[in-house]
């Protein structure tokens, strides 16, 4: 019989165990924090009617789209899972209560071209409040304050939540009568870390704005200093455009309120170049950077748009949202050591039986389990050294052994596997558990 070579498609992250494991750790951490915080949790299908996926798609979105037919319906995998929550609000309206806080965590698909450390098949960790008609500007300042409990649990100190808000970018070029031009504008901004200042310019110019007009532009997105000499530094620009001077204004709430929620000055900064989700934000918006990595890009990113679920409802649910990447993160934190591995099993203590009869092994193992400690029965014949050996390359804590000598004495030896101490103890849960510190 021929034999098919096991592969997996390109773009496709497998782990091994070890890798899993830490893998599953970081998402677990997201997930408690997100729980802390109030959000509710909301699972959608991975596969949507296109109508429905792709109504607001378009261009490249719509290329990388993996799209099906199965009988007569067209089906597609979810791209984001924006869209498949703002398909749920407005289903289910009459039966959320508002703000509505939700979570998800789940595996998105783009057919894009691969890359090292971009996947076509990745886990994204969302969170967005959606408000019924409004939402207080208040909630864009909690929202960092989330992100910095994140990194703190994942273990970083040294990052930053960079914070701009889009209505100060659309109202300097609206003053400047640049408004048609103000997205591509906004792209070449956005691009000013990879290219350089002088490249921004050229680019600025082939879109015919004027040189004085540009100056004006690279004057402002030059502005340095501390976040509030940054706000101070816009009050006085002296630009009278109202959805510039509304920008200013709820950047300088969402700065005061990032205090109030704990988050340090040291995490934190206004940045003016910030311009992401050009097309969809359209107020605060935030990107996270590692200060040692940089070249991970952002590793957090959102923002607040007006109106979530505008494609299927007429009813107007503005909202803000972050959203962390997870595969891409794990990949890049593994990749320069940054992350380490801490477990290969997930085993606290592995029963050892020596004798045929395994009833006395399965009913301790039962009843360890009862006491929340995970548990494992070494089931299969081998010599001791072997069934050791195996603890060991697991590193699984504890180990014990049964035998008839353990069974008639009822009493066993719990050794550290890390140390090599042996405890006598009796051959009861409760007395093992507790000698497992």
């Amino acid at each position: 019989m021929n034999k098919t070579e096991p592969r997996t498609l390109t773009g496709f992250m497998e782990l091994l165990p070890n890798e899993q494991i830490l893998f599953n750790q970081m998402k677990t951490k997201i997930e408690n924090t997100y729980q802390k915080f109030g959000f509710l949790p909301l699972d959608t299908p991975i596969i949507e009617r296109s109508e429905v996926l792709l109504a607001k798609a378009g261009g490249e979105t719509e290329k990388q789209i993996y799209r099906f037919t199965k009988g007569e319906t067209d089906l597609s995998l979810r791209f984001d899972l924006t869209v498949p929550l703002s398909k749920y609000v407005a289903k289910n309206y009459g039966n959320l209560s508002f703000p509505f806080r939700r979570y998800q965590i789940g595996k998105v698909y783009r057919g894009e071209k691969t890359q090292k450390g971009r996947f076509r098949e990745f886990y994204q960790c969302d969170i967005d409040i959606i408000g019924d008609g409004d939402l207080a500007i208040i909630n864009d300042a909690e929202l960092p304050s989330i992100i910095y409990t994140i990194f703190k649990e994942l273990g970083f100190n040294y990052f930053t939540i960079c914070i701009n808000n889009r209505k100060i970018l659309n109202g300097l070029f609206e003053s400047l009568g640049q408004k048609e031009k103000a997205v591509q504008i906004l792209r070449i901004i956005d691009k000013i870390d990879k290219i350089g200042k002088e490249a921004v310019i050229e680019e600025i110019e082939k879109l015919d704005v004027q040189p004085e007009e540009i100056k004006k532009i690279m004057d402002f997105i030059a502005i340095n200093g501390t976040s509030d000499e940054k706000i101070k530094k816009l009050e006085n620009l002296g630009i009278e455009n109202e959805v510039y001077v509304e920008g200013v204004k709820e950047l300088k709430e969402v700065v005061k309120n990032i205090r109030l929620f704990g988050v340090p000055d040291d995490n934190f900064k206004v940045e003016l170049t910030i311009a992401r989700g050009l097309d969809y934000y359209t107020g605060t918006v935030y990107e996270t950077f590692l200060n040692d990595y940089r070249e991970l890009g952002s590793v957090c990113s959102g923002g607040r748009y007006e109106n979530l679920a505008e494609y299927y409802t007429d009813k107007e649910l503005p909202g803000v949202g972050i959203s962390i990447g997870l595969t891409r993160l794990f990949y890049k934190l593994n990749e320069l050591n940054l992350i380490q591995e801490g477990q290969k099993s997930i085993s606290q203590i592995l029963i050892i039986p020596m004798i045929e009869d395994l009833e006395q092994s399965i009913i301790l193992a039962t009843e360890l389990r009862k006491l929340g400690i995970k548990t494992e029965v070494y089931l299969n014949q081998k010599k001791l050294k072997a069934k050791f050996k195996y603890a060991d390359k697991l590193k699984i804590p504890y180990v014990i052994v049964i035998g008839e000598e353990e069974i008639n004495s009822h009493m066993v030896n719990l050794k550290n596997m890390e140390t090599g101490e042996e405890k006598k103890v009796k051959l009861e849960a409760k007395e093992i558990a507790k000698k497992m510190v």
